[in-house]
This record gives structure tokens, C-alpha cells and sequence, in this order.
């Protein structure tokens, strides 16, 4: 037995220098090391030592990078920790008392967005919260599907969640992936990129046609008791958040298309 474990591991497991981290972000934003340097009021010869290891940035330089860099709260936690600093952002749960004021502005627009779907979720689309007018539209989706957590771009894409109530499932869900992608792109996250990969193994057909020139953002086509209910939609998150899970919420919130989506709406919630 070799009671000193696996060298080649053990050299993959170690953490990777900050400078390491810091280039790689700058290359994710397509950045030269000049830009980033101007950007940051440094030089880029100290940069480049940064980035190489040959020196070693204090605290507020590793914010300050962060920050132009737009990294992600959590991601400038690791950048901290590699650098020898203790993290910078709290990541704390949603029942927290310290975020009991921002849960309660999300009740307070999903509730106020009624009679119109409104829905939170986290940085990998699991539910966090719904109006009631949500539940409606997922009503007679197999229960083991709506088990927590639940994912609200798989329930998009599966064959017997939303896929087939969606008369413009191609051109929706290709809509989905562009935001996948683009999330993705921008946090570096993992699990986004599994998720983005889950999501197109699902059988969804190709779009038939480009997006006609005249359209202001792309609807979402549900088919509900026989009629057709067709939303736009918008996202909005927390302004300037110090808190890692706030940071990585969002609201989405669907507004009626057409008036006969908009009646719709306000007969079924009168029903509740």
C-alpha cells in the first residue's frame, strides 16, 4: 500500500495559482492583457508578474481585477482563496435572516405580478419560488417530475412536462440554449455546461425558420384547455448584491402577448 498517496493526482488536486485563475478569466472576456491592465490603472508588466506567479497581488488587487473582469461573486471568493485571502462574499441560505428583506421583495413581485406567471430560480434554473399562476400552467405534469428540486429548463425540454404543450417548441427551447450558452460563457460554471449538454440530447426539432425580422423578443406558444396562451417574457436580478446566493437568483416574469392570453389569465385566476 503507498501510504504517500498518488504524486500525478495529488499535483492535479492542488490549487491553482491565482494569477492562473485571473488569465484565464481575462481570456474568457476576450481581453489582452493591455486592456485589463489600462482598465485596472496598472501596468502590464505587473500584470503579466500576476499572472505568471512572479508576484503577488494584494487584496484589493484581486478585487479590483475581479471586478473588471466581471467575475462572479462566487468565482472571486476562489480567486481570493488562491490568492491566501479569506473570502470576500457571504453565501448564505435563502431562510437566512439576513436575506429575509430580498426574499421578501421576491414574494412581493411574483404575487403583484398575478394574474401573469412569475417564477425565481437559481443559477442552475432550479425553483425557488412561484406564483400561483404557475402551478396552473404545470398542472397534469407527471408528480415526479415536480419532486425538488425542480428544474425549470428540464420541465421546458422533457416530453412529458412542457415539450408538447409548446407550439413553438424548436424555436423556444433553441432560445433556452442561446441563454444556457451565454450563461455559461459568462460564470464558467460547470454545471451549466452539463445542463446545456442534458438539454440537447432531448429529441427537439430544428428550427424551421429564422426569426422573422419584425419580432421584439421571441414568445413563449403554450397549448392550455384548447387554447393557445402566448407569453413574452423578462428577467430581473438583485442590483449591486454582496451575498453569493443573491447574486445568482432571478425573476422571470411573463407578461400576455394578446389580448385573448391576457383574459385567459384573468379568468383563471378568478377561478382560483
Amino acid at each position: 500500500m503507498n501510504v504517500h498517496g498518488n504524486p500525478a493526482r495529488a499535483e492535479r488536486e492542488r490549487p491553482v495559482h491565482v494569477g492562473e485563475h485571473l488569465r484565464a478569466w481575462r481570456l474568457r472576456r476576450r481581453l489582452s492583457q493591455l486592456d485589463l491592465a489600462v482598465d485596472a490603472g496598472i501596468s502590464t508588466r505587473h500584470l503579466s508578474f500576476v499572472e505568471t506567479g512572479r508576484a503577488a497581488p494584494s487584496r484589493e488587487m484581486v478585487l479590483r481585477l475581479a471586478e473588471r473582469l466581471t467575475v462572479p461573486l462566487r468565482e472571486r471568493n476562489v480567486l481570493l482563496v488562491a490568492a491566501g485571502f479569506a473570502p470576500a462574499f457571504p453565501q448564505r441560505p435563502l431562510d437566512d435572516p439576513a436575506l429575509k428583506a430580498a426574499r421578501a421583495a421576491i414574494d412581493l413581485v411574483l404575487t403583484a405580478h398575478e394574474p401573469s406567471p412569475a417564477l425565481a430560480y437559481d443559477r442552475h434554473w432550479n425553483l425557488v419560488s412561484a406564483n400561483r399562476m404557475v402551478s396552473l400552467l404545470l398542472a397534469g405534469i407527471p408528480e415526479r417530475l415536480l419532486l425538488a428540486p425542480v428544474n425549470i429548463l428540464r420541465l421546458a425540454f422533457h416530453p412529458e412536462a412542457l415539450a408538447p404543450r409548446t407550439v413553438n417548441l424548436a424555436e423556444w427551447c433553441g432560445h433556452l440554449l442561446e441563454r444556457l450558452h451565454r450563461q455559461y460563457e459568462a460564470t464558467a460554471d460547470s454545471g451549466l455546461l452539463a445542463l446545456h449538454r442534458e438539454l440537447k440530447a432531448y429529441p427537439i426539432p430544428a428550427r424551421a425558420a429564422p426569426l422573422a425580422f419584425d419580432s421584439v423578443a421571441i414568445p413563449l406558444k403554450l397549448r392550455q384547455g384548447g387554447e393557445i396562451l402566448s407569453f413574452v417574457s423578462t428577467t430581473m436580478v438583485f442590483g449591486t448584491p454582496v451575498d453569493v446566493t443573491l447574486s445568482e437568483l432571478a425573476v422571470e416574469t411573463f407578461f400576455p402577448a394578446d389580448e385573448a392570453t391576457a383574459a385567459r389569465l384573468r379568468a383563471m385566476a378568478a377561478a382560483l
